[in-house]
């Protein structure tokens, strides 16, 4: 069976509705206005039918007063009759709708739901506190209202759950360039959850318009061993970079010389002038070159 949906209310533009509900007033004083002239109840019994008449279009009256409504912009008005939903209002402006009608107003308007800062596991069992900004709306007020019991506490307690959902998918850091991870593949991560928490809230009628992490850090415990193993990571990097250069440049010497015919190089001699240009390359200090002057 497919959940109901919300639909528009019955309603009539407010200022067409006064006229109307004017002329009642109007003509119901006028048929019992011989009531307002009664000196004492005995009087009261011999009330003729058009006395009634005008008592009971006054009472029409009052209670139609009830049935003029006031929309402002981005505000929904939810209407239950007699326990069955009749509709919803959208549309801004003065409105009349069945007086008899219970109303629910709900808020239209965009929300930020600011996340406490979780502590959860990632991907590979690291202790991680992780929190997030989710930007949302009520699309449909039917299932906000009617389908969850607090659409704001279910879209409180929905995005916490989807949060460690998504923080147990990816890893804090990934060692490989390739591989997604909480902390360089934002975007990916928050088409993610977004996703997820959509995903969650539909049942509430709720849009979730845009989601991002708005913390991310290791666990207070793990926090400085992580570094270090950054530091490391960034450090054996750095090496690697070094060393495929200074390789790609002892190359490029190598065969400057033999093609250029400066100097016949034995094996001996290659071998030294590789190691005394790998330590000029890779070296962090300063080095002093050696001139031999051997003949």
């Amino acid at each position: 069976m497919e959940p109901k949906r919300e639909f528009p209310a019955p309603k009539v533009l407010g200022f067409l509705a006064i006229a109307p509900l004017l002329l009642t007033f109007a003509l119901g004083a006028w048929l019992c206005k011989s009531v307002f002239t009664l000196s004492n109840s005995a009087e009261l019994e011999i009330l003729s039918g058009a006395n009634i008449l005008g008592i009971i279009l006054l009472g029409i009256g009052l209670l139609a007063v009830k049935g003029f409504l006031t929309v402002q912009p981005n505000q929904a008005v939810v209407l239950v009759f007699l326990g069955s939903y009749v509709g919803t209002v959208r549309q801004e402006g003065f409105w009349w709708v069945n007086p008899l009608a219970a109303r629910r107003f709900v808020s239209l308007r965009v929300r930020n739901l600011n996340s406490d800062r979780l502590k959860v596991n990632d991907s590979v069992g690291n202790p991680i506190e992780i929190g997030a900004v989710v930007v949302w709306r009520v699309a449909d007020s039917f299932q906000a209202v009617f389908d969850v019991d607090s659409y704001e506490k279910f879209v409180d307690i929905q995005s916490e759950t989807a949060i460690r959902t998504l923080a147990i998918r990816y890893p804090y850091d990934a060692g490989e360039a390739d591989t997604p991870s909480l902390r360089s593949s934002q975007d990916e991560v928050a088409i993610a959850l977004r996703e997820e928490l959509q995903a969650r809230l539909q049942v509430a009628g709720v849009e979730v318009i845009e989601s991002r992490l708005s913390y991310l850090a290791y666990a207070p415990e793990i926090a400085q061993v992580m570094l270090r193993r950054q530091q490391a990571q960034a450090v054996v990097a750095a090496r690697q970079q070094i060393i495929e250069g200074a390789l790609g440049m002892v190359e490029l010497s190598l065969q400057r010389l033999s093609e250029g015919n400066l100097i016949e190089l034995d094996p001996a001699t290659k071998a030294a002038l590789i190691n005394n240009l790998l330590v000029v390359l890779t070296s962090e200090q300063n080095v002093q070159p050696i001139i031999d002057t051997r003949v």
